[in-house]
């Protein structure tokens, strides 16, 4: 209801009632109506002043003083269901007769009697069934079944046939009525990996719908599997220049690549060519509005989850090596010192000659000049070098005009070739490499940012990221200080030179520069899609990249944005219209929104996907990894309130796993235990000498302990500090020295 309604706290009064309040007759029948449709919707309307006029003043009360209820109808029947969310669980298995799994628990509860069934005698005081049942039933039988994108037969429903095992990512979809809640069922359709954990995000998704099968009309709008790809009027053929990608091990939807060449006036061509979405996706098209309600693809650990069919992913629109590909080029001439001469956009054809990856890009930067060897090795390594060279002139004239320099706690899972399970967790190694392309993809955006908004200063997709509130810091700022650091967060420029400064003052251990990135990063605002036209111009600045605009141009396989921004490109240089649904604010207001929303549901599913292997890993079972493991961690938050269970929560960088430590065996009231809130700290001292025997203060570094404590119907990630010794719990200690002594015995044993 909307919440202007004066009424919406009105309580509802059936209709009978209030005629005999207003002192009518009640009718000895109920007048013949259309349906029960219509007899729910006259009694279900929208309160009126009248009804408002005969709401009883006084609600009679028990003896307890509780409001007196008594049985006087019940849900007779759904006409409409609001479907509209996935959920995530497993079906427990329920022993009607009270002695199989379960402990003898029952549909009703624990011990309770069995459900009534069908022709039983009703109970004493239930509410007795009415004419509107029958009608129910009959729109049940008759009326229109539910429909919803992701169930075209209905919405799912629930089979209750008791299961023996656990029923893991599953869903069921079975016609409306055709199941009875006493009897088990048939017709259901299982999707998913039955008995593997890590199945569960592939078919119940935080990202509703995405990774379905696309419809009939979608894969219509694509071209036929033997398409060629041939230079097209309009489009400029850069087949001869020297092309390549560099991405991540086995990457398939390769979205951009690079080159750069000598020019005879001694000035550099610098080239980021960028997969050409729009020639495949027509705008208004059921694969173009497809993508557009998906907005985003989504990666998780096992799998990747596309906005676009993987013909045009990982085939026609992705950049591999050695093939003919379209593509949207951005081209600068610029000077050896990185100074910007001229840029220009074209529609062209290219043909990369190498798809590297970070590593083997690496190897070429490191290579020595004149190494000889293969020609197309040198061709490369040229290329490689001088992109490296700018790139690293670009980023510093970024971070001199305030660009902030942060960091994640992201590691990648080796997983099972059979099982896909994790059977190791290893974090990223970045290389200049990668540091090359993000600053030519930047470059890129920054560029198309500034030139779609010089044609469409109102219609534009930019990208903003707002300043942080000073709240949000507060946090930081004082736990920095306990480290004799000073945060600065006026602006993005203070706040990288104070980042910068704690990480020189920190400098005994390189990961607390880290650590604190990590943090700051968390501290921000986050960065938002819009159209240009809703805000003022000193709103659109993208506060961690210290732009002035900025915009995603670079990634159109998976991401939505860069598909509208390649049309208003392509609009801006006059080689297509622009789409009629991009000259509506309205309208881009609406795709903004969902993007926004879609990329943070896709985040959201990231991080799940690796809580989810995480447990799986520490579990060691499955075919996942061995188990419980020991390792160092550092303290990032300190709950040393007086009313607070003592505890602290750590990052384990080895593994990019956040867990609070609890110090369970210590009592909160225990006078041994010393706070101390405002310098985050936890002390323990000497109960006869009075001295302090061990400490816990925020950035510090410990040894926990981390394993899975599984129950019957979920798993929890422990972690259980080791040392300090004097704060870890003695069972602990016991069990960590005796398992350090049998990993020493057997050490002994297999020495030569």
């Amino acid at each position: 209801r909307s919440s202007s309604n004066p009424l919406r706290h009105v309580a509802r009064v059936r209709p009978d009632v209030r005629r005999r309040r207003r002192g009518g007759s009640e009718p000895a029948k109920t007048k013949e109506r259309a349906g029960a449709g219509a007899a729910i919707a006259e009694e279900t309307a929208e309160p009126s002043v009248r009804d408002a006029e005969n709401v009883a003043e006084e609600v009679p009360l028990d003896e307890s003083g509780e409001v007196t209820r008594k049985p006087t109808g019940k849900v007779a029947g759904i006409i409409r269901r609001n479907f509209h969310r996935n959920f995530c669980g497993s079906i427990v298995t329920v022993d009607r007769d009270g002695d199989g799994e379960g402990g003898g628990r029952r549909e009703r509860g624990r011990g309770g009697p069995p459900p009534r069934r069908r022709g039983h005698e009703a109970r004493e005081g239930a509410p007795r069934r009415t004419d509107v049942d029958r009608r129910l039933r009959e729109h049940r039988r008759t009326g229109p079944a539910d429909t919803h994108p992701d169930h075209a037969a209905g919405p799912p429903r629930r089979d209750a046939t008791p299961r023996e095992h656990r029923l893991v990512a599953r869903r069921l979809r079975v016609p409306p009525g055709s199941l009875r809640q006493d009897a088990g069922g048939d017709g259901h359709e299982g999707h998913g990996d039955e008995g593997s954990a890590s199945g569960v995000p592939d078919t119940v998704r935080a990202v509703p719908g995405q990774g379905e099968d696309v419809s009939g009309f979608v894969l219509a709008c694509l071209p036929p599997a033997d398409y060629k790809i041939e230079l097209e009027p309009g489009r400029t053929d850069l087949r001869h220049l020297p092309v390549l990608s560099i991405d991540p091990p086995g990457c398939k939807d390769i979205d951009d690549a690079l080159h750069c060449i000598e020019l005879p006036n001694g000035n550099w061509q610098v080239g980021v060519h960028i997969a050409d979405v729009t020639h495949y996706v027509e705008a208004g098209t059921a694969i173009d509005l497809e993508a557009a309600d998906r907005s985003t693809s989504t990666y998780l650990v096992n799998r990747r989850l596309d906005m676009l069919p993987s013909l045009l992913t990982t085939d026609l629109c992705s950049l591999k090596g050695n093939v003919d590909r379209f593509a949207f080029t951005v081209l600068w001439e610029v000077t050896p010192d990185a100074e910007i001469v001229g840029v220009d956009f074209v529609k062209s054809i290219i043909h990369s000659i190498a798809a590297l990856t970070y590593q083997q890009a690496q190897s070429l930067i490191d290579r020595p000049d004149g190494a000889g060897g293969d020609g197309d090795v040198e061709i490369q390594a040229g290329a490689v070098k001088r992109l490296a060279r700018l790139a690293r002139l670009f980023r510093k004239r970024r971070i001199d005009a305030g660009a902030l320099t942060l960091a994640s706690p992201e590691v990648k899972f080796v997983l099972d070739s059979e099982s896909l399970n994790p059977t190791d967790v290893q974090a990223y190694t970045l290389y200049e490499a990668n540091a090359l392309v993000e600053e030519f993809m930047l470059l890129a955006n920054v560029t198309v940012a500034k030139k779609i908004l010089r044609h469409y200063p109102t219609l534009s997709i930019l990208r903003r990221h707002p300043a942080p509130n000073r709240s949000m810091f507060d946090g930081l700022i004082s736990k920095a200080r306990t480290r004799g650091v000073s945060l600065c967060i006026d602006d993005s420029k203070k706040l990288a030179d104070s980042l910068d400064a704690a990480g020189r003052a920190m400098s005994d251990d390189p990961y607390l520069d880290k650590l604190l990135r990590v943090l700051s990063t968390r501290c921000m605002s986050p960065a938002q899609y819009f159209c240009s036209g809703e805000y003022s111009a000193k709103d659109w600045h993208h506060y961690g990249l210290a732009a002035p605009v900025y915009t995603h141009f670079t990634s159109p396989i998976r991401r939505y944005a860069d598909v509208c921004v390649h049309r208003l490109l392509a609009s801006a240089i006059g080689v297509q219209p622009l789409p009629v649904f991009l000259s509506s604010k309205s309208h881009l207001h609406d795709l903004a929104a969902n993007m926004n929303r879609r990329h943070r549901a896709a985040q959201l599913a990231g991080r799940a996907s690796v809580q989810l292997h995480t447990l799986i890993f520490f579990a060691g079972d499955e075919g996942g990894g061995g188990g419980a493991k020991e390792e160092d961690a550092y303290v990032l938050d300190v709950d040393a309130d007086e009313d607070s269970e003592p505890a602290f929560t750590v990052m384990v960088p080895r593994y990019g796993i956040e867990g609070k430590v609890r110090l369970g065996h210590i009592d909160g009231k225990d006078e041994r235990l010393v706070r101390d809130p405002e310098k985050f700290k936890l002390s323990y001292k000497d109960g006869e000498t009075g001295e302090v025997v061990a400490s816990v203060k925020v950035f510090d570094k410990v040894r926990v302990r981390i394993w899975v404590r599984s129950s019957r119907d979920r798993r929890e990630l422990v972690v259980d500090l080791l040392q300090p010794e004097q704060l870890a719990s003695p069972k602990l200690r016991e069990k960590s020295a005796a398992g350090s002594a049998k990993k020493r015995k057997k050490k002994q044993k297999t020495k030569p």
